[in-house]
């Protein structure tokens, strides 16, 4: 399991406690394709609030952070077509009723309510991910130097 040589608080990481949440969920999710002992490993150090820092650990969470974040940005680039379908909707709309107008305009706000949850969800995941590939860096650095 997950011992103090190859493992750090992940408060120590900078992280905001959203962060740290996500972190952890991520950590368990990124590692159950890694085989069961990985997985296991994973989920012991997850509730021991720590961050795994081999190797295979720091890949297994990078990529998974990566398509994460692939998915999030999918999921804004749909949000905002959608936005773009509803601005025009409006403005070719000008003859429409005044109920479809008010339709659209909330349609639109709740738009922008989840493009603006998905951005701050994209920057923790985004920064989460920065500081995961930044020790995994230092731990190939480090492997290779023994």
């Amino acid at each position: 399991m997950a011992s103090p040589a190859n493992s750090i608080p992940d408060t120590s990481l900078g992280l905001s406690r959203d962060e740290i949440v996500l972190l952890r969920q991520h950590q368990q999710a990124a590692q159950q394709g890694q085989g069961s002992h990985a997985s296991r490993a994973a989920s012991h150090a997850s509730s021991q609030g720590l961050l795994l820092l081999d190797s295979s650990s720091l890949q297994a969470l990078g990529h998974h952070f990566d398509r994460l974040m692939a998915a999030i940005q999918r999921r804004m680039d749909s949000l905002s077509q959608q936005m773009q379908i509803s601005t025009r909707a409006q403005a070719s709309g000008a003859a429409a009723s005044m109920a479809a107008a008010d339709a659209e305009i909330a349609r639109f706000h709740e738009i922008l309510r989840q493009l603006d949850e998905l951005e701050r969800e994209f920057d923790k995941v985004r920064h989460i991910r920065d500081i995961v590939k930044g020790f995994r860096g230092r731990v190939e650095r480090l492997e290779r130097r023994v």
